[in-house]
């Protein structure tokens, strides 16, 4: 079974899907932010930086396979 993707209009510009899925992932972490800040997420990793952007990623992915 193919995955058909459906392109999100924006005043007549066609935006690729991938653009949506990156912007629900964008809103997902800034929402996560505040919990992850407080279960003290950064200091569970050297890099924190690294840890979430590689949360993220796994977000986005997540995303994309179930939509």
């Amino acid at each position: 079974m193919a995955h058909t993707f459906s392109e999100l209009i924006i005043g007549g510009v066609l935006v690729a899907p991938f653009v949506a899925y990156l912007v629900g992932a964008l809103v997902v972490i800034i929402v996560l932010r505040p919990f992850l800040h407080f279960v003290g997420f950064a200091r569970l990793f050297s890099n924190a930086g690294i840890a979430q952007l590689s949360l993220f990623v796994t977000i986005l992915g997540l995303l994309m396979l179930l939509f």
